[in-house]
């Protein structure tokens, strides 16, 4: 797809990875939308990069569809989705000397990362379904954002390693859903990257996992590489279905 000229959603867009692909998308000539719950620097960015802002949370199906219609009035129908909204979690074992493992916490995380994720995925989807296809018969682009916890999930983080395994484990499945309709769908497994998730764990976490990385290991990972790797999928239309680590070699450990 030649991103120019379409319309993005950007799930997250306000921080992080979302904020980063937001940025690069709209120097790309793509209209760009920021869903998000951060009414602060939400609405800023998408002023800074003439977008529109949307407060969503993408658990809710009102919220997304009222977030989707936006987005269309102001930029027309969306082909393209990154879906990078997101939370973190304490790092706690699935049993231990303080008891088992909150299940409300368990079911918060299952509840933004993945069926948040999904939900921003379907309902994005079915606004594609009409589009006019475009070169090779495309209508769209969906990049859901897992993490390398879910392939080699690190003690402590059961929680998240489960919310995003589902996310890999979906995308096959998606791409083969939506390919009759030329509807395209990947996942991007980030590695350490320097976000404001990733960053505000203690000191001596962070101390740890930077050597871990074989190369690059001089800083965690720019959020810019990780909208390269966005808009890449995006423009290479045989990525389909895939879940494309990028984390520059590294491979959680057991220990922690």
């Amino acid at each position: 797809m030649n991103i120019a000229g379409h319309s993005a959603i950007i799930t997250g867009g306000a921080s992080g990875l979302g904020e980063a692909a937001a940025r690069a998308f709209s120097k790309a000539n793509v209209k760009v939308a920021i869903f998000d719950l951060d009414i602060e620097r939400g609405p800023q960015i998408a002023k800074e990069i003439g977008g529109v802002f949307a407060e969503v949370d993408i658990t809710n199906e009102d919220a997304v569809h009222q977030g989707i219609a936006r987005a269309a009035d102001h930029h027309g129908p969306a082909r393209i989705l990154v879906n990078c909204a997101a939370i973190g979690g304490p790092s706690i074992r699935t049993a231990g000397k303080k008891g088992p493992h909150p299940l409300d916490i368990f079911r918060k995380l299952v509840d933004v990362n993945l069926i948040g994720a999904f939900n921003a995925t379907r309902l994005a989807a079915y606004e594609m379904l009409d589009l006019e296809p475009l070169e090779r018969g495309e209508r769209g682009v969906i990049i859901n954002v897992a993490s390398i916890n879910a392939l080699d999930g690190p003690v402590g983080s059961v929680a998240y390693t489960a919310a995003k395994a589902g996310v890999t484990g979906m995308t096959l499945t998606i791409a083969r859903d939506l390919a009759p309709k030329g509807i395209r769908a990947c996942t991007i497994a980030p590695g350490n990257f320097e976000t404001p998730m990733l960053m505000g764990a203690p000191q001596e976490l962070l101390d740890y996992l930077l050597p871990e990385v074989p190369f690059p290991n001089d800083r965690f990972g720019d959020p810019a590489d990780f909208a390269a790797m966005a808009r890449h999928i995006c423009e290479n239309v045989m990525l389909n279905g895939e879940v494309i680590r990028l984390d520059g070699a590294i491979r959680h450990s057991q220990a922690r």
